[in-house]
């Protein structure tokens, strides 16, 4: 399986590798919100923790979606400014500017990413126009809860408040904790930017992959990119660049913006933090041996990222809802999953401190 982008015809030139301070706020954000999948921050996840604002943190509540279960598309505006060739700036409110040149449709497209109502990689902002996907994305939400629910019904009724919203609660972080981050983090991040830009240009874009990534691949034959994910995802350059964005505080996830209409986008980790150690022998067998099934690995794709419905399993996988409740029972018999109830869903979800001690090759595969 892998993401693979399509980029026959793309001149050296339009290959950019550049930082981002809009995206890195976002990966803070998911830090914060989801510090098991980052066992080497734990120590920053609570100092911003323990001096956090009360009503920041409540704000950051309820719409931590965005960056918690996916990282939404709103965090690289650029990609999606018209021309497929933008950017990304110095400063986080040049980059929030950029967030403003966005449609409502394409605002509220990519902030519905969570719902998984419209393929991600087609082009087809339709849920303020069309009824049928309008209703779609409220019973998704429904089944993720109050909060969503909510969020999504601002959101499909008046964009531009969840809009001017979010700015500020982003221009709120960056003045709590995400200025200091930056300015912290920002020299290591140009600098790693300007050596990949230097093997590029110099060696070629095989090797800059390689230096970025070792789960990136280049087919010069094909005129292809290939990511190694545990999902099946395509997109082009077309006529625009390429992006390489990296990030001090998102390992071990590696991203690929491949939304349809928007330029493709690398989001890739510099560096990577010690793990706990392994559990014992007897656990360690009876996990990896529930791991071994190909099909139990892409559900717990889905589940290391947010919670899950047997139902909605079945769908993303095309199985039968019977099918998946087998993978489940195996995996919560070796303690890889939770369950928990939310009304009349009974909701799926990885236990990401527990695969962690299984060491950093499988949490990496899950969370790339």
């Amino acid at each position: 399986m892998s993401v693979r982008i399509d980029i026959r015809g793309l001149r050296p030139e339009r290959v950019a590798i550049v930082p981002s301070p809009l995206a890195e706020l976002g990966m803070a954000l998911h830090a914060l919100s989801e510090p098991g999948h980052h066992p080497g921050l734990q120590g920053w996840v609570t100092s911003v923790t323990a001096r956090l604002d009360s009503h920041l943190a409540d704000r950051m509540c309820e719409a931590d979606f965005l960056w918690r279960t996916t990282f939404s598309d709103l965090f690289m505006p650029y990609a999606g400014i018209p021309g497929l060739s933008t950017l990304p700036r110095g400063t986080l409110a040049e980059e929030l500017d950029l967030l403003d040149k966005l449609t409502d449709e394409q605002f509220v497209d990519a902030a519905l990413e969570f719902t998984c109502v419209i393929s991600y990689g087609s082009y087809q902002p339709l849920v303020l126009t069309d009824e049928r996907v309008r209703r779609r994305a409220l019973e998704v939400a429904a089944s993720r809860g109050p909060q969503q629910v909510r969020f999504t019904q601002r959101l499909l009724d008046d964009p531009p408040s969840v809009r001017a919203w979010l700015r500020r609660f982003l221009e709120d972080c960056d003045e709590a904790f995400f200025a200091e981050v930056w300015s912290r983090l920002s020299h290591q991040l140009t600098a790693d930017a300007r050596h990949k830009t230097e093997l590029l240009r110099h060696r070629g874009m095989a090797e800059a992959l390689a230096a970025v990534s070792p789960v990136l691949s280049l087919d010069e034959a094909a005129g292809r990119i290939d990511v190694d994910k545990l999902i099946e995802g395509r997109t082009v350059t077309a006529g625009g660049g390429l992006l390489l964005v990296p990030t001090s505080l998102g390992w071990p996830h590696l991203s690929v913006l491949h939304r349809g209409g928007w330029q493709p986008v690398l989001h890739y980790p510099v560096g990577s933090p010690e793990l706990a150690s392994p559990p014992s022998v007897e656990q360690l067998t009876l996990r990896m041996t529930a791991l071994a099934h190909p099909v139990r690995m892409r559900i717990c794709r889905q589940l290391a990222r947010s919670a899950y419905t047997t139902s909605e399993l079945a769908q993303l996988h095309g199985m039968t809802a019977p099918e998946v409740s087998r993978h489940l029972a195996v995996l919560k018999k070796a303690g890889l999953i939770t369950t928990r109830r939310r009304g009349r869903y009974v909701l799926h979800q990885l236990d990401v401190t527990r695969v962690a001690r299984l060491g950093s090759d499988f949490l990496e595969g899950v969370l790339r």
